[in-house]
């Protein structure tokens, strides 16, 4: 099959959310009933357990998995209990602690909205749902990454079936055959998004996926399969419920995915090769090369996967793959990505052209290189991790999610941590503004925004990636403030969001310097930007839910790692 975009038929049962008629209905490549893999409905049978495990996989210490030592104490475990939030939603119990905001029960209603069904289950939500555009390009798909933070509000709120649901049904797509042109992609891709065509004239439903061949690019989304294990991890962790995990597909789902990253090459790095438009940032935006977004992710789907993978023949092997790579690449993000006053200082009087072992610059920067505002973005106290590193290169833009899931996934130290923190507080007006979050810092223009972006009508200066501000993101600031000791930040970030979000229609980004204005290209009631305010809400109000999304520090994690003599520092 030439084309990589692939049908699924299955007959429709009960009611679905989706207003779309009279849709003709494509034969399918695989159906379910044709699929040897798996059973979908035997898995989603499957009763969900409540298991009181004493001891946690999350906190096994890298050294103690290498040698096979029994699971360490999660510190989360104790304090986190499966169960609905206090917060005012219609499944929620009534165990208020305080008066909810008048926002939350509308945004309940705006996310249940956006509810996407397969045979009559709930499988995800629509990207927008927006009535007033009139182009729905690919707004009305169900995208990976913008399902997770829809995903931990459910998850939250006591409803862990649509996870399920969603988990299997990516699942499913994932086993698929995927071609871009004539190119077959790896058996362990994830698709970015899928949408649910309802026919009732038969009363089928079909999906197709998109795996990149129709995104703006045509670039496959290298994030989808981390997020995938990541939310896996959460769906295990906030219901207490390891079966789904460890049943077969889903561990074979994993290790296709590590199959995929954990790939031999010409690397000389442990960090992750990636094309521009892999991830959240799905446009041209210089990213291409090792993206901390990317990195980020991986580090953690790779932890997340460390507590899933069962001690099998097959599993043991990719545990101790796992524990390399992650040994490599926690000295290499913490050792070249991060910059703070010292370091910029330190590159600041690089010299250049050094060869052999001892070199001290080398990656070989040159420091005239060094863009003029990262000289007065930097304050004394605080740093962040760099956008890319890469031969002669560094991108010194600050990128949001990137640093908060390396906070997240303890990809930071807890010095580090402390000090991305210290940089929200100092540059607030330039990352925050009066819209959380920027994105990006700094925006680029004039001939610089022509060479990188390709004159992107898109991606001008403080708009969409290029600087703009996006709400989704508010619960990824929520949660790295509640794990760092600061939730006084994520209180002023989401007072700011309190006063225009509902108002302004939930859209999906602002632009301007400040985040000042709408997005002029924005989409109204943006399912990941109401989702993202319902989480951080929970969050704050119960912060034991920050443990299905955060892993601790490995205590016996050395900080810095023996090497070849060609790695000396």
């Amino acid at each position: 099959m030439d084309s990589g975009k692939v049908f699924l038929d299955g007959i429709k049962g009960g009611t679905d959310g989706s207003k779309e008629s009279g849709l003709k209905n494509v034969s399918s490549h695989c159906s379910i009933s044709e699929m040897d893999d798996f059973d979908l409905a035997k898995l989603l049978d499957k009763p969900r357990l409540n298991i009181e495990r004493q001891r946690s996989f999350d906190e096994r210490s890298l050294s103690e998995l290498s040698i096979g030592i029994s699971r360490g104490l999660d510190n989360y475990e104790s304090a986190y209990s499966p169960g609905r939030s206090g917060l005012d939603t219609p499944a929620s119990s009534a165990r208020n602690s305080f008066e909810p905001h008048p926002m939350v029960a509308d945004a309940w209603e705006a996310l249940r909205r956006s509810l996407v069904y397969f045979r009559g289950q709930p499988v995800g939500t629509i990207a927008a749902y927006d009535h007033a555009s009139e182009e729905v390009l690919n707004y009305d798909q169900v995208f990976v990454r913008d399902f997770v933070p829809s995903a931990l509000a459910f998850l939250m709120n006591g409803e862990p079936d649509i996870v399920k649901h969603f988990l299997l049904k990516t699942l499913q797509l994932q086993g698929w055959e995927k071609r871009i042109d004539r190119f077959k992609l790896g058996e362990g891709a994830m698709p970015a998004s899928f949408k649910v065509l309802h026919d009732p004239v038969r009363k089928t439903d079909s999906v197709i996926a998109d795996f990149g061949e129709s995104a703006i690019g045509r670039v496959a989304p290298v994030d989808s399969g981390f997020w995938w294990i990541i939310l896996l991890r959460a769906y295990t962790k906030s219901t207490g419920d390891h079966s789904l995990a460890d049943t077969p597909e889903c561990q074979k789902g994993m290790r296709l995915i590590l199959a995929l990253c954990l790939s031999e090459g010409f690397d000389t790095f442990p960090t992750l090769l990636c094309a521009d438009g892999c991830s959240m940032i799905d446009r041209r935006m210089g990213i291409y090369g090792y993206p901390i977004e990317i990195q980020a992710l991986f580090f953690m789907a790779l932890r997340c996967a460390l507590v899933l993978l069962k001690h099998d023949a097959e599993g043991k092997e990719f545990i101790e793959r796992i524990v390399k790579r992650l040994h490599a690449l926690s000295y290499h993000m913490r050792r070249y990505f991060w910059l703070d006053f010292q370091q910029l200082n330190d590159i600041y009087q690089y010299k250049t052209e050094e060869y052999s072992h001892t070199a001290v610059n080398k990656f070989n920067v040159i420091p005239d290189s060094i863009p003029d505002w990262v000289f007065d973005f930097m304050p004394t106290h605080g740093g962040y991790f760099i956008g890319n590193v890469s031969p002669a290169r560094m991108d010194f833009r600050w990128f949001a999610l990137g640093n908060c899931v390396a906070i997240l996934s303890s990809l930071a130290t807890p010095e580090q941590a402390s000090a991305i923190m210290d940089l929200f507080e100092e540059r607030w007006e330039e990352l925050v503004g009066e819209m959380p979050l920027k994105i990006s810092y700094p925006a680029i223009e004039s001939h610089e925004w022509r060479i990188v972006t390709g004159c992107d009508p898109k991606n001008t200066r403080w708009s969409y990636h290029n600087g703009g501000s996006w709400p989704v993101l508010l619960w990824l600031l929520t949660a790295a403030c509640i794990k760092t000791g600061r939730p006084q930040i994520a209180r002023r970030a989401i007072d700011l969001a309190e006063s225009r979000l509902l108002k302004d229609g939930w859209p999906e980004y602002y632009d301007g310097k400040s985040g000042r204005y709408i997005g002029k290209q924005a989409r109204k009631y943006q399912t990941w930007s109401i989702a993202g305010y319902l989480v951080a809400k929970m969050l704050l109000e119960d912060p034991s839910h920050l443990g299905m999304i955060s892993l601790e520090e490995d205590k016996q994690m050395k900080p810095v790692i023996k090497r070849s003599s060609s790695w000396t520092c």
